[in-house]
């Protein structure tokens, strides 16, 4: 835990460690929007923290069925996050995925969309989410999904 302040002041900032899945079709990415807490209605890439005993890689596969039904492949780490909240440090694992079957189920989000680098900038995404993006632009060409 960092610890910020003078000496008589000091206090720890809660660290969170967190896997996202940047589904890919094509040149589309999946973006859901968040269906509770601080941020609903903002929109993420899928994903969640990693329980003690996981590998990020099974944290992320857990989190989709749970989150969304849906069974992943995870390819690659394509980058980490770090970003500071107001209230705690994050830190991202994003990992380039693909749905298995092309299925899921949104049990915990409002809505998705296949977003192509045309369109990414459409919704309104978390903070740490629009740092991913920038990493993205080589993947995504803007062609539409079919």
């Amino acid at each position: 835990m960092l610890m910020y302040g003078p000496p008589e002041m000091r206090f720890e900032r809660k660290k969170k460690c967190v896997v996202a899945a940047v589904l890919r079709d094509g040149a589309s990415v999946l973006a859901t929007q968040r269906g509770y807490g601080e941020w609903k209605g903002w929109w993420e890439f899928p994903g969640g923290k990693v329980q003690q005993g996981e590998t990020n890689e099974e944290a992320l596969a857990r989190e989709m069925r749970e989150e969304m039904e849906a069974e992943i492949v995870v390819e690659r780490l394509l980058t980490t996050v770090r970003y500071s909240y107001p209230d705690f440090d994050l830190e991202m694992y994003c990992y380039l995925c693909e749905l298995v079957d092309g299925k899921y189920t949104l049990k915990e989000h409002l809505d998705a969309r296949w977003l192509t680098a045309e369109t990414i900038h459409t919704v309104r995404w978390l903070p740490a989410d629009e740092e991913l993006i920038e990493h993205l632009y080589d993947m995504i060409d803007g062609t539409a999904r079919s």
